[in-house]
């Protein structure tokens, strides 16, 4: 009996030690490929990041070479103060982006090339995570969106953020002007040095945005501003165009405001993922509540945006500041929700292809209307469509095949 158990012993201690051997041989071959792999892909980012940085540097280098010696000394001394933190510079990189003008506009663009090579290796030191938090704000006139973003972004500012406000105003379709009054109703926080406002007029541009305001967002992210706060107007089916260029887009209502489930259109209620009620205080408390109530009952009915974030409805006062603290740490946990799941990542490069898109097909109907063969035939043409002798398809029916070529 004393024999057996010690062969099965020995048997046994054997059994072991190969079961323990061939686990750390295991362990070891799993720990020589991760490590491998992981020598691979730092090395293949390597060579991704120094072609990027080649690519960059050739394009740059084949954009400064038409450039004067003026104009290089210029985009040297925006981009150095730009990325220095100065707001002159970044007050004149922004008005440059903001040109007209067709040569502004390649220096603009030879600018902003710089400014995004620097931003992508922030980026990658930041372990990828975005420099800057982008929040969209839109609601009807009279919401206090103004009100709303001095007292937001006073809080802020004492916890040591630096904020961007980018307000844009809805340019006059008669005379193209705009009243640009927002930073004159931010009285306190014009006056923060942690926080820059830059009124703009949309000149036309539909949505409720400009043309250049997801650049301008790009310079404040360069400038050192780790909040971005794009105000707009409007709450039709064509006024959420901001929501393609920030991270979060919030919906700012004022109570009793009449039938709000039918004075607030359902595309810009699926697009918000917070929709804050404002001015809950005094004899406006109730109705915020209610209001709240039925936002709460709508939203359970309309489809949700993103699969990582419910859209959520509270309530604030900007005049006595509750409320805002909440929807503060909301806003930070979308933002960790949003970019723990890569979803943030994922909508900020969709929404580069979508506005390169947008100002594709603003830039073509401007090249139609240029063109020598089209911009001949349009008065005639309109003055024809104006008295009723042609139809308006048949008229854009000959402008077109003008513009290709076609007889």
């Amino acid at each position: 009996m004393h024999r057996v158990t010690s062969c099965c012993l020995r048997t046994l201690a054997r059994h072991c030690s190969y079961q323990f051997t061939r686990k750390a041989m295991v362990a070891a071959t799993q720990k020589l490929d991760t490590l491998s792999r992981t020598r691979a892909l730092n090395a293949h980012l390597s060579r991704t990041v120094s072609k990027r940085r080649l690519c960059i540097s050739h394009l740059e280098e084949k954009d400064t070479e038409a450039l004067s010696t003026r104009e290089q000394r210029l985009l040297d001394n925006l981009y150095d103060g730009l990325i220095s933190g100065h707001r002159a510079s970044l007050a004149e990189a922004i008005t440059l982006v903001e040109s007209t003008h067709s040569r502004k506009r390649e220096l603009a663009q030879i600018l902003l090339q710089k400014v995004l090579s620097h931003h992508r290796e922030k980026e990658l030191l930041n372990c990828g995570k975005p420099l800057a938090f982008r929040v969209g704000l839109s609601g009807p006139p009279g919401a206090g969106k103004s009100t709303f973003i001095e007292c937001f972004g006073k809080m802020l500012t004492a916890q040591g953020h630096k904020v961007a406000v980018l307000a844009v105003d809805p340019s006059s379709s008669t005379s193209g002007g705009s009243l640009l009054g927002d930073k004159t109703r931010m009285t306190e926080l014009s006056r923060d040095m942690n926080a820059y406002i830059r009124p703009s007029p949309t000149r036309g541009t539909l949505g409720g945005v400009t043309r250049t305001t997801n650049e301008a967002i790009l310079l404040c992210e360069s400038g050192g501003y780790d909040i971005v706060l794009v105000e707009t107007v409007g709450v039709g089916q064509s006024e959420f165009a901001v929501a393609d260029m920030v991270d979060m887009f919030v919906l700012l209502l004022p109570p009793a405001g009449g039938d709000e489930l039918q004075g607030i259109k359902r595309g810009i209620i699926e697009m918000a993922d917070l929709v804050v009620v404002t001015k809950a205080d005094g004899d406006l408390l109730i109705p915020a509540r209610r209001i709240q109530a039925e936002y709460v009952s709508a939203l359970k009915l309309l489809r949700k945006r993103s699969k990582n974030w419910r859209p959520q409805v509270v309530r604030i006062s900007s005049k006595s500041g509750e409320g805002i603290p909440e929807l503060w740490q909301k806003m930070r946990d979308y933002e960790n929700n949003m970019f723990a799941s890569g979803e943030l990542v994922a909508r900020r490069r969709s929404q580069q292809k979508v506005w390169m898109w947008n100002l594709i097909q603003e830039n073509v109907l401007l090249h139609f209307r240029n063109h020598p063969m089209v911009r001949d035939q349009i008065p005639m043409l309109e003055e024809r469509v104006l008295s009723g002798v042609l139809p308006p398809g048949l008229a854009a029916d000959m402008l077109l095949k003008a513009f290709s070529g076609r007889s």
